[in-house]
């Protein structure tokens, strides 16, 4: 059985959970799924790397912050002092949590050594930015498990959906864990973000992995950022959704397999 720790950070008002030995590896999870969403990929990953889980603002336990996307970056940037993990660590980050860590490696450069990135944006097309805008209205009017359904058709695609009918019970429990003004912030955060002018500035070895089927995040704005980051490498996951190392582990591992050896 893995030893996983749960730690606090202490001053930030993050948490996180630990576990694995070698080389550092930071992973930020998505807003429509809590660091779950890793763990069938997890036992591969400690085999490699020691490995920090950060809890974004709102999941378990870590407090809400106010939206935008320097805040956030700043916010998870202190898990590195606060849980020892040392300046050049890998980064591996969905959804959400991958525009938090582009915005991170722009403000903290020294801190992250490289990073794989699964289904993110660094910027969202005016009907990308309305879909948060309507998801953050339906949650402060009638409660975040109002948009269970709607997180479910975006972290999966019909076809998994249809395999899966639990998939929109079990979004629907990791949303109800989660704060609902963390939920809105995100949101929010998301409609204001813009960091498609700032990719070039970025000088870290990045690996783009999408899925062909992600509605959240199209891969023609995961290839935005494979095209925008001098040297990156796109790969996309037939078949998969938002969140390919829950649906997908396997395909994940093989995809992110080469890149992350040169840092374990």
């Amino acid at each position: 059985m893995m030893d996983v720790r749960t730690i606090e950070i202490s001053g930030s008002g993050l948490t996180a959970a630990q576990t694995g030995a070698g080389p550092d590896l930071l992973v930020i999870h998505s807003l429509l799924a809590d660091r779950a969403a890793f763990d069938a990929v997890l036992p591969w990953l400690a085999e490699r790397f020691r490995v920090t889980l950060v809890n974004l603002p709102g999941f378990h336990g870590s407090r809400v912050i106010e939206p935008g996307i320097d805040a956030y970056a700043d916010h998870v940037a202190t898990v590195f002092e606060g849980a020892g993990i040392a300046p050049g660590a890998t980064v591996l980050a969905n959804g959400f949590g991958g525009t938090v860590a582009l915005a991170m490696v722009l403000r903290h450069p020294s801190l992250v050594g490289r990073m794989v990135l699964s289904d993110a944006a660094a910027g969202f097309p005016p009907a990308g930015a309305d879909a948060f805008r309507i998801m953050a209205e339906k949650v402060t009017t009638e409660g975040i498990a109002s948009v269970a359904t709607i997180s479910a058709n975006r972290v999966f695609h019909p076809a998994y959906l249809a395999q899966h009918p639990e998939a929109v019970d079990e979004r629907r429990a990791v949303l109800l864990a989660m704060q609902p003004a963390a939920f809105v912030a995100a949101c929010r955060t998301l409609m204001g973000t813009d960091l498609v002018p700032e990719l070039g500035r970025i000088q870290v070895p990045t690996l783009v992995v999408c899925g062909e089927l992600d509605a959240a995040t199209p891969p023609a704005l995961c290839r935005q950022i494979a095209d925008g980051v001098p040297g990156a490498t796109y790969v996309e996951l037939p078949g998969c959704g938002h969140c390919p190392p829950l649906e997908q582990p396997e395909a994940f591992i093989a995809a992110v397999r080469d890149f992350l050896a040169a840092a374990a």
